[in-house]
């Protein structure tokens, strides 16, 4: 027994050390081939990365929230101050996020361009959802998005825009004949309340309009200051403006509901953006919208044109009463007007405001509301900069541009920094000849504003109404901008006596 198992001791014995070299034998082997994989991985990525130059990063004296810090002065000081220095692509670091900045109508066509499933939206906008509701515009899919896009395109046929106007001039009819035959006024605040009646008449539809105007301009009050720099990270965060934006928007929901209801009960239909949502039915999905479909995307309407609207009207008047020079050309077009079509406005009227246009478009170029753009990079692409010099832009990277910045860039426009209408007078056009996307006020290419008609009628219908039936003389300083919205507006009153009048064509 003790052979026996001697024997069997031994021979056991030489198994397990046979069986220990030839593991090690194999795990020496194993590592070898994983040795040569890495070496091979890297000649191939070395391979892959021969000729092709990251953009250069912004540097940072605190190494991981040195970005951050950065952008405490602002965005746009921060993409004043290192495009001198580094050019007009370049990364800044903030947290574990890399975003590249593309400034210029030379390296921004493929912002503009891209398709979804190279350069999107949905990622970088995720703070919106809580304001705008669930499935609609940032929280469905981009199919399903483009089908809700083409819901606001159908609302603002030419058709509908006519619609619109209509009311725009009687809102203004019945704002301004409130004021005296002369006084003072804080003119931002007086826009920014004849743009909610405007938007609400259009948009939300006449019950709103004539019964609910007060409580919901003071929800959506409670919407837009619960829109904060820091929601931008922390969306769901339970501070006290998350709450009340979070109760607004179920109030409003509540609201609109009802009004939906009432009016497919009643069988009515009424010439508003409402109605067209009402009506939008998905082509994929094979339904029609819900009210809380209905709800979502007239908030995010709302969004897009009350601000921008009485923000941009504002700067329009501002700049024109400063600018005196080229007050004459559009009043002498406002004569123009009435000796063509007398006391009569409509959509094809506007339409012929060019000098009016030219003042809106340029106090938009030095003014525009959205001073940032945000994609989430799926795919690396490459950019060329004026210089010649090629960057890869890596998958992973949010990418962003500056409409803020680039429509001062002062190789596309001349003294970029001054007001001039002119610059897009017939035969200048300095826009037109810099080549496309050098006037990104309502962004560009897929994502282009979809309300910029709608928008330039509603500031022209202000205006228009104005000129001709007043004298006004900006009497407080000229305005600074506010940069701590997240829309950026205007700081502060601004101050305009008035003095009514008829102008005449003579």
């Amino acid at each position: 027994m003790e052979g026996a198992s001697g024997t069997s001791g031994t021979s056991g014995m030489e198994a397990v050390v046979a069986g220990g070299v030839e593991d090690r034998s194999r795990a020496m082997l194993l590592m070898g081939s994983l040795a040569v994989a890495v070496v091979v991985g890297w000649l191939l990525l070395g391979w892959s990365r021969r000729g092709r130059s990251l953009p250069p990063v912004v540097s940072c004296v605190v190494p991981f929230v040195g970005g951050l810090l950065k952008f405490v002065k602002g965005p746009i000081p921060l993409l004043r101050e290192q495009y001198q220095v580094l050019g007009s692509v370049f990364t800044v670091k903030i947290l574990t996020r890399n975003i590249t900045f593309l400034l210029g109508p030379e390296v921004s066509a493929h912002f503009y361009k891209a398709q979804e499933a190279d350069l999107s939206q949905r990622e970088v906008y995720q703070f919106n959802v809580p304001t705008f509701g669930p499935g609609v515009v940032f929280d469905v899919d981009y199919s399903v998005r483009m089908e809700q896009f083409r819901f606001f395109t159908e609302a603002l046929t030419v058709k509908r825009l006519k619609s619109y106007v209509t009311m725009m001039v009687e809102e203004a009819e019945m704002f301004f004949s409130k004021w005296e035959d002369e006084g003072e006024v804080d003119l931002k605040e007086q826009l920014e309340q004849l743009i909610v009646n405007t938007a609400s008449r259009c948009l939300l539809g006449q019950e709103i309009r004539n019964s609910h105007l007060e409580k919901v301009t003071s929800l959506f009050h409670d919407l837009d200051n619960g829109m904060l720099p820091i929601s931008v990270m922390f969306p769901y965060l339970p501070i006290p403006a998350h709450n009340r934006r979070d109760r607004a928007r179920k109030e409003i929901a509540e609201l609109f509901a009802n009004v939906i209801k009432a009016r497919k009960a009643s069988g009515k239909t009424e010439p508003d953006m409402l109605q067209a949502f009402m009506d939008s039915k998905y082509r994929s999905l094979g339904r029609g919208t819900t009210e809380e479909e209905c709800t979502g995307l007239l908030i995010a309407a709302l969004f897009a044109g009350q601000h921008t609207s009485s923000i941009t009207s504002t700067w329009t008047g501002a700049y024109l009463m400063k600018h005196k020079e080229f007050m004459p050309a559009v009043i002498e077009e406002q004569k123009e007007i009435i000796r063509r079509h007398g006391s009569h406005v409509d959509y094809d009227v506007l339409s012929e405001m060019t000098s009016l246009h030219r003042a809106m478009k340029e106090a938009l170029r030095l003014h525009p509301p959205l001073i940032l753009l945000l994609r989430q990079n799926h795919s690396d692409f490459n950019v060329t900069t004026r210089e010649g010099k090629t960057f890869t832009i890596p998958k992973g990277h949010i990418v962003g541009t500056s409409p803020a910045f680039s429509n001062r860039l002062p190789y596309v426009y001349k003294d970029p920094d001054t007001y001039n209408p002119d610059r897009f007078a017939p035969g200048n056009e300095e826009d037109v000849k810099a080549g496309q996307f050098s006037y990104t006020s309502f962004g560009g290419g897929r994502h282009g504003c979809l309300g910029e008609t709608f928008a330039y009628m509603q500031v022209k219908t202000v205006w228009s109404y104005l000129l001709q039936h007043f004298e006004l003389e900006l009497t407080s300083p000229f305005p600074e901008v506010d940069w701590n919205a997240m829309v950026v507006g205007i700081k502060g009153k601004v101050m305009v006596r008035y003095k009514r009048r008829q102008l005449t064509c003579e």
